[in-house]
């Protein structure tokens, strides 16, 4: 099952014996056993009964909040891990800067090497798409980053690279009504945007989750700055998953038609883009069955899925914090 998704405003979640229930308007919409339950998303306003939030913290399955647009608001979870050598490691390293900068470099290239590794995949799938100069943009910021020696200087490679990226986003989007200028978030005005936006949050609550089991501080990173009530070391640890995971999702709903333009509506006032009910069940569908798909991790050489990677590569972080390993490895597919 792995995490649910409640979309239905004013539900209400509940437990009976060893089974969470969703209800709303005296119908059940879920009855699942809770030890299929990895994780529960609320969308939107619903109410959670106190049995339900006792055995949710019982058995460790966090409970995050997000708005009905899908931004963050904040989650209910067990207590930290008893791990505190973990985290111990984790503030250490801030005091080492050789080190810190070797972890921001694994997250820079990792993302950036996806986003290039996307879009050679993109040009052999189809060869009348020329994504060259992007490649080669992608390839000219990769290049230096593993001499760059500044945290603040491998942000900018990072931002460059971006750049470079969604500005041939674009090319990859072969559905009749859809279309992508720039990356647009506060708020997102245009269905492609909305569904990036959307996605992200999903994937900083899922990689929040795994730097939790680890037993990180997820309000320390390295990458991204700190700031009160961001969880930092989970977007760090996100940036290698944006590519393959939501970038992944959106570009498949369009292009295989799972979603059309009458799945999002036009807030009137601010413009903002989002998807109707019925296109945020088939979002959420799609990037679960994303989450759920295997391939061969390049470090451990063996079949995972997208929901272990991100523990996975949690827990490589923590055995290079702790001097276990020489270098921390990003999640690099091509």
């Amino acid at each position: 099952m792995g995490t649910i998704y409640i979309t239905q405003e004013e539900s209400f979640i509940g437990k009976t014996d060893e089974r969470l229930q969703v209800k709303a308007e005296k119908k059940t919409l879920l009855d699942v056993p809770l030890i299929k339950v990895d994780g529960v998303v609320v969308l939107g306003r619903s109410t959670i009964s106190p049995a339900a939030l006792m055995e949710l913290l019982q058995r460790q399955i966090p409970l995050s909040f997000l708005t009905a647009n899908g931004k963050y608001l904040g989650r209910l979870e067990p207590q930290l891990t008893k791990n505190i050598f973990v985290r111990s490691a984790q503030w250490k390293v801030m005091q080492e800067p050789s080190k810190a900068t070797h972890i921001v470099r694994g997250f820079v290239r990792g993302k950036l090497k996806n986003y290039r590794n996307s879009f050679l995949r993109a040009q052999r799938e189809n060869e009348t798409l020329n994504l060259q100069d992007a490649i080669t943009r992608l390839e000219q910021v990769i290049a230096p980053i593993d001499k760059t020696e500044s945290i603040d200087s491998l942000r900018g490679l990072e931002g460059a690279g971006s750049a470079a990226y969604f500005g041939s986003f674009d090319k990859l989007i072969r559905a009749e009504g859809f279309s992508f200028e720039s990356r647009r978030r506060r708020p997102p005005t245009d269905p492609i945007n909305a569904m990036l936006s959307f996605g992200y949050s999903l994937l900083a609550h899922d990689l929040q989750s795994a730097v939790n089991i680890v037993g990180f501080d997820p309000y320390l990173g390295y990458l991204h700055t700190e700031r009160y009530g961001r969880p930092s070391l989970a977007l760090d640890l996100m940036e290698e998953f944006r590519p393959l995971v939501v970038d992944a999702v959106v570009l498949s709903a369009v292009n295989k038609r799972s979603l059309f333009p009458k799945d999002f509506t036009t807030e009137p006032l601010s413009n903002a883009v989002r998807l109707t009910d019925e296109g945020l069940r088939t979002f959420l569908r799609l990037y679960e069955q994303k989450k759920q798909s295997k391939f061969k991790h390049p470090v451990l050489q063996k079949q995972c899925t997208y929901q272990e990677a991100f523990e996975i590569q949690s827990r490589l972080l923590a055995k290079y914090l702790m001097g276990e390993t020489q270098l921390y490895p990003p999640l690099v597919l091509r």
